[in-house]
């Protein structure tokens, strides 16, 4: 789907992470993988009366509300559910499949924004700069409402990673609402090791943690293919550190990876290659070759 942002290009972030090998990686791990396809949608063209600033409401409502019935149903039958998008607004649909499982849900969120805007604060109506608002139930109702239940999760239960790049109208919420936050200014300073391990210990009281994955939070020399890149993010040596950390911590009950973008600035597919090559890491694998290279002389 790219429909909660206006670049054409995420709706193919699937099918190059399926290129990457993802499902072949993790069977090597000895991981049983059931791949449920695509979850393909007819084009909303109906017009509702509503909040027409939101770009593509409808379809990103539906769309939303079918992920979160798919999530909700993986759950049930005690799966891992690992959500390959897509722009950032499926985290909506995500979440909300997912608060049907859990009690109280943590979320790591990895980003190189907050996604805190709401109508009133975002600049653009892009949906995918809402999506971690809107399941703090903060927002339009008909986002805010899906899954037939509001508020998700809770902010205490809510780790900002990696951000560098947020609206004034965010940076007042995170405040409001006390969303524990380190921006790549505080990575630095602390050190990643010190970071994850920090979160680890926030989230030690949550029965599930999510892990929300957008690859613009990585240095845009790692992944150059997505719609909303910014400089200064984490380094491939930082990111090993991060996934390894999760490894061993055992917390994580689901992922989304999102935002990758072939069309844009990519080339031979090594956004998702690299995305795929950390994500493996998180399972107990180990990076390729062709992706230690990018350990020389990196910078970010």
């Amino acid at each position: 789907m790219n429909n909660g942002q206006p670049n054409p290009g995420t709706n193919l972030g699937p099918k190059a992470l399926r290129n990457a090998q993802t499902i072949e990686r993790l069977r090597e791990l000895d991981y049983t993988v059931t791949d449920l396809g695509d979850l393909e949608l007819d084009q909303v063209l109906e017009k509702k009366p509503g909040n027409t600033y939101l770009r593509n409401l409808n379809y990103v409502a539906k769309a939303c509300s079918a992920l979160a019935e798919s999530v909700e149903n993986i759950c049930e039958k005690g799966g891992f559910p690992l959500i390959l998008g897509g722009d950032h607004s499926i985290a909506i649909g995500t979440l909300a499949g997912l608060g049907k499982s859990y009690a109280n849900l943590g979320v790591i969120w990895l980003d190189a924004h907050g996604d805190l805007n709401t109508t009133e604060t975002s600049p653009t109506g892009n949906i995918h700069g809402m999506s971690l608002a809107v399941s703090l139930g903060i927002g339009e109702e008909d986002l805010v409402s899906i899954g037939g239940y509001s508020s998700k999760i809770h902010p205490r239960n809510v780790v900002l990673i990696g951000v560098r790049d947020l609206d004034d109208g965010e940076e007042v919420l995170i405040k409001d609402i006390g969303v524990k936050t380190y921006k790549m200014k505080d990575v630095r300073l602390l050190g990643m090791d010190q970071v994850i391990s920090e979160t680890v210990e926030y989230l030690s009281h949550c029965d599930g943690v999510h892990l929300s994955l957008d690859v613009d939070a990585f240095c845009p020399t790692l992944t150059p293919g997505t719609g909303t890149p910014v400089e200064g993010g984490i380094s491939l040596a930082d990111g090993l550190i991060f996934f390894k950390a999760l490894h061993k911590s055992k917390i994580i009950t689901s992922l989304e990876i999102v935002e990758i973008n072939p069309l844009l600035k990519d080339e031979r597919n090594q956004t998702a290659i690299i995305t795929v090559d950390l994500v493996a890491t998180l399972f107990g694998g180990k990076l390729s070759e062709n992706t230690l290279k990018y350990l020389d002389g990196e910078k970010c």
